[in-house]
């Protein structure tokens, strides 16, 4: 099956320069190890691979770490190093008697588990990214961009991209962004999303939580698809899953921790204080949001009860994801007060806040960017804001605010 280059691919050979660890982390199958064998194959400098999904190899990191560093020597790619947190002091002692860039290559299935023990010993060591499902641009081939409301960069990047129509834009969104599904290696996608929940999520949620109800689990998982885009409420999530609320919120925190989901928080500060304090949930793949609730076509998805959630949650990881695999910290929140006026996404940076208005119309009204007023009370200054929308093509509604086609970002 062809290799899907990915945005993330010039970053890591740029920090493996200056940096003796770089640690990838995302959730499983997607590309996280593909790509690195990929880059290593280019280096022409040996790098060695091991992965800790061997248990005989995952023994001899937990129990002997020193002999394991000793049997494969970087430079090396060590893959789900979660499962081995005893390797990070040995590998920080490497680092520090030989300071050479480049000799670890880490990869990571269990986010903030994982940061934790890289906390604790490889402070200041590690360069540290996150890896998403793939991205609409690197499905296309476009290049990698973090989204900007700034006129200039998007009309300058308007050319480098195929319109495409709203159809079009759920078949992708339905179909996911796996690089399995995409690449061909595996045509079925309903077989696929099945194994998937079975053999990783269910594996990975008991490995870090002991013993699971699986059927209530996959019940709970379902139950967070189908709120996605809203309002994290954990009450409504331990009914459908009849679950406690104790479980409810650490199984959240299971399904962030494993990079399925991923929670955007309300934007707040001293000036603005009526502004809620709950996040909003998104997945990182569309594909397993269609999959959970039973949307059995694209057609049918975008007809459907849930299409402007499934839009808005597209949307959002597309922009998230092109901010992380430029390696960015993505500055991304919300707006909803207690007077229900809300803003999809206020996006900071540069001393700026743009809001972000996401709606399902190729014709959108400029009405919708009255509420944009309501972060003028912020400290920051107003920056350009901008409709989201299935338009054919990138416009404005006036000076402030413009129209931007989701298949742009």
């Amino acid at each position: 099956m062809a290799y899907i280059s990915r945005h993330m691919e010039s970053r890591i050979l740029e920090l493996s320069k200056s940096y003796s660890a770089i640690l990838v982390t995302g959730p499983r199958q997607a590309g996280k190890t593909t790509m690195l064998r990929s880059l290593a194959g280019k280096e022409n400098i040996g790098r060695k691979y091991v992965t800790l999904d061997d248990l005989t190899e995952r023994d001899l990191a937990r129990n002997d770490p020193s002999l394991f560093l000793q049997l494969h020597r970087p430079p090396v790619l060590i893959d789900e190093v979660q499962y081995a947190p005893e390797l990070f002091t040995y590998i920080k002692i490497h680092i520090d008697e030989h300071h050479a860039p480049g000799d670890f290559w880490l990869t990571g299935s269990q986010i903030f588990r994982l940061m934790r023990g890289v906390r604790e010993s490889l402070a200041g060591r590690v360069a540290l990214l996150h890896m998403s499902p793939l991205s609409q641009r690197e499905i296309t081939g476009a290049p990698c961009v973090p989204f900007t409301t700034d006129p200039d960069r998007l009309l300058a990047g308007q050319d480098r991209i195929l319109p495409v129509s709203a159809p079009e834009l759920f078949a992708r969104l339905w179909k996911g962004s796996m690089p399995a599904l995409i690449s061909g290696q595996t045509p079925d996608r309903n077989i696929f999303y099945s194994s998937y929940l079975s053999t990783y999520v269910e594996r990975d949620v008991r490995d870090l939580s002991g013993s699971v109800d699986a059927l209530k689990f996959n019940r709970f998982v379902t139950a967070v698809a189908a709120r996605c885009a809203q309002l994290l409420n954990y009450s409504a999530l331990a009914e459908d899953a009849d679950i406690d609320i104790a479980t409810a919120k650490a199984w959240v925190d299971i399904l962030e921790t494993l990079g399925i989901v991923f929670l955007l928080h309300p934007y707040s500060n001293n000036v603005l204080k009526r502004t809620i304090k709950t996040p909003k949930v998104y997945f990182y793949d569309t594909g397993l949001v269609c999959y959970l609730t039973r949307w059995s076509s694209p057609e049918v998805a975008e007809s459907g009860a849930m299409n402007g959630a499934l839009l808005e949650n597209y949307t959002v990881s597309e922009i998230m994801k092109s901010y992380q695999n430029a390696g960015l910290e993505p500055y991304l929140y919300f707006y909803r007060d207690r007077d229900a006026r809300e803003i999809d996404i206020v996006l900071e940076g540069d001393g700026k806040l743009c809001p972000l208005e996401i709606k399902k119309t190729a014709a959108p009204d400029k009405r919708l960017t009255r509420v944009f007023g309501v972060i003028d009370k912020s400290p920051l200054q107003r920056g350009t804001g901008a409709i989201l929308c299935m338009a054919d093509h990138f416009s404005a509604l006036d000076r402030d605010n413009l129209i931007v086609p989701i298949w742009m970002i």
